[in-house]
């Protein structure tokens, strides 16, 4: 079951049908500096394709998930000062503070300017959709609502300006005027040319017949919508809503019965609730068991515990045909988020349904996971602590908060919520996998192995794919805790798991290198890495370290050139650089590399009194000290106290 994906189906017909270039708003996003997120609505799962090939002992202990861009911009982007710092007078200064805001995807200030500089001109209609499209994505939907209002005051009313009047017509219970606004709203042209925007429209309108208590044109309508291309699927999960709130479970029964309809967690919700109401609590008792992730999410285990007792459950899939609009934007956000490159416009659809349908937790969650795609992790935040005041503390939702908190480096916050997440649902594997993830992390590896024990033990022997990732992680924290016996039997074993884990393969290699161990076995090992990731610098390091640890000098520095090219910012590959051209006789070279290294400040004093060593008497000398001392450079003589230069009495 996959929680976000609302209407599980295959999604290129209906997104043939339903482009994010037709739907309502797309145009003022593509006028509006908003970055496209990257993949960090994704839960971290371990994914051999474009994880950093993490290396023991120089490497911190961070998580091999795949990286997220739009958290690393985020992290590194210069912050926007907040509207009320900077004193502003005229037109300019707000607006240009208000796209630069807007393009680093800071939601709240990209508002506050771009009102501010309203205030200066209140008629400029770029100005005006700016602010919108900021101020819905930043959740301030009041505001969002009255400035629609004086859009539409002014005659310059957008489709995403009456899309937001709409959504505040269906909120206030407005029926006949959301009905009349719908009926007298400019028509396209072409309709062929935007069915997304047309089926938007159609639905809302659908669900606007029923709370005005016109339930036959309602259904009827929905039948018409049904017939768009593509749309079969999503247009009967709402009919079958809707002839449920009407009273007829066995038309709902017969829609939600097909798999391509009802296979969603609100689906799988509304069929049990159905099948109770029609005195079919075995079949709904049945349908739950056999829905894939029913471990994973508590409402429906809660659904099935009050099945198994004999109740009767009530239909309140949807309450109000507003909670049924909430839907109708949640399913397109949803559609949107399916695509490789989720649209901006996802953000703004979930924004609409959590306002329309404040219990909504899927909406919620939806918009956690675009706002920690934009980097916006303190936005996230507000998002995953609505759903636990709703008393909604899934585990797809925690393990995503959790990520967002590690990503925004709160990480006494992260490790309490994923303390507080196997605390909760001590069998769920991966609550212990975040939580040894975040332990290693914080260098905490000791305390990081009993975690992954845990997750191991839970996922048992018969599933060796969902095992190579704690293996490979619990392999990261022994090694890192001195344990290297029972690491490299780890990563042994996740290498029987996925022979060709680049991953695995390099930091199994580079153990055996770094120990001075095995070293031929390791250079196949990394060899075979780099086959695999021929341009990951990590594992080009790695190649040439071991050449270097071999004696072969000459061969280790193309890759090591190559490495240098790929992480130029690196200290440490820099450092290893120097170290492979002083022993090729390249010591000129070689010095070039250190001071380098030193000026990206290395990631312990250690490493930098060692460079500086190397450049004062050679790297020759450095590692003779080195092996008359145990294998450790002596510590630097403490240096002298400055003279104090002043006198008693001065």
């Amino acid at each position: 079951m996959i929680p976000l994906a609302l209407i599980a189906l295959t999604a290129a017909p209906l997104l043939s049908a339903v482009a994010p270039q037709s739907l309502p708003g797309a145009a003022l996003l593509g006028g509006t500096a908003l970055a496209a997120p990257g993949q960090a609505w994704r839960l971290a799962q371990a994914d051999d394709q474009g994880a950093d090939a993490e290396r023991p002992a120089h490497r911190p202990g961070t998580a091999e998930a795949p990286t997220d861009d739009a958290a690393a911009k985020a992290k590194d982007a210069p912050a926007t000062p907040a509207a009320d710092a900077l004193p502003m007078r005229g037109l300019a200064g707000p607006y240009l503070a208000s796209r630069m805001a807007a393009i680093q995807n800071d939601f709240p200030n990209a508002s506050d300017y771009a009102l501010r500089a309203l205030a200066q001109d209140d008629t400029d209609p770029f100005l005006q959709d700016s602010a919108l499209v900021a101020l819905i994505a930043a959740g301030e939907m009041e505001r969002a609502t009255a400035l629609a209002g004086t859009m539409a005051d002014q005659g310059r009313a957008t489709e995403l300006a009456r899309l937001v009047r709409r959504t505040e017509l269906a909120r206030t219970a407005r029926w006949d005027a959301l009905i009349a606004d719908l009926d007298t709203a400019p028509k396209q042209s072409d309709a062929s040319e935007a069915p997304g925007a047309e089926l938007v429209d159609g639905l809302i309108r659908a669900w606007a017949l029923l709370g005005a208590g016109r339930a036959g044109e309602s259904l009827s309508e929905f039948k018409r919508l049904a017939k768009t291309r593509g749309a079969a699927t999503m247009v009967n999960y709402h009919r079958a809503l809707a002839q449920a709130k009407v009273g007829d479970f066995e038309g709902a029964e017969q829609l939600l019965s097909d798999p391509t309809v009802g296979a969603h967690i609100l689906g799988v919700i509304a069929r049990a609730q159905v099948l109770s109401q029609l005195e079919r609590n075995k079949d709904a008792i049945a349908m739950l068991e056999a829905s894939p992730g029913l471990e994973e999410e508590p409402q429906l285990g809660a659904l099935l515990e009050r099945l198994k007792k004999g109740e009767t459950l009530p239909f309140d899939a949807v309450q109000t045909p507003a909670d049924g609009i909430a839907q109708v934007f949640l399913t397109f956000g949803s559609v949107l988020v399916s695509n490789d490159e989720p649209d901006p416009l996802a953000l703004i659809h979930a924004r609409l349904a959590e306002y329309l349908s404040p219990r909504l937790g899927e909406a919620r969650l939806l918009a956690a996971q675009l706002l920690q795609g934009f980097g916006q992790f303190d936005l996230a935040e507000q998002e995953f602590d609505a759903l636990r005041e709703l008393g909604d503390m899934r585990p797809v939702a925690e393990l995503a908060r959790i990520d967002v908190l590690a990503r925004a480096e709160r990480l006494d916050d992260a490790e309490k919520a994923a303390l507080a997440l196997t605390a909760a649902h001590p069998e769920l594997a991966q609550g212990w996998i975040a939580l040894g993830d975040l332990l290693r992390q914080q260098d905490k590896f000791t305390q990081a192995v009993p975690a992954y024990d845990k997750a191991i033990s839970l996922i048992g022997k018969d599933s060796p794919e969902a095992l190579w990732f704690p293996l490979y992680a619990r392999g990261i924290a022994l090694e890192r805790a001195g344990q290297f016996p029972k690491a490299e039997a780890d990563f042994r074993a996740a290498l029987k798991i996925r022979p060709d884990s680049a991953q695995v393969l390099n930091y199994l290699g580079y153990s055996m290198v770094d120990r001075n161990e095995n070293l031929d076995e390791a250079l196949n090992l990394i060899k075979r890495a780099v086959e695999l990731r021929p341009d990951d610098g990590y594992i080009l390091d790695s190649l040439a370290w071991a050449y270097y640890r071999l004696g072969r000098y000459d061969e280790a520095v193309a890759p090591m050139e190559r490495a240098v090219a790929a992480m130029a910012g690196d200290a440490l590959v820099n450092d290893h650089m120097g170290d492979i051209y002083w022993m090729a006789g390249r010591q000129r070279e070689a010095e070039i590399q250190w001071h380098r290294a030193l000026s990206l400040k290395p990631a312990t004093e250690a490493e930098a009194h060692r460079i500086r060593a190397k450049l004062d008497r050679g790297l020759d000398a450095v590692l003779a000290e080195e092996e008359a001392n145990g294998g450790k450079l002596p510590p630097p003589p403490p240096q002298p106290a400055p003279a104090d230069s002043g006198s008693e009495g001065d």
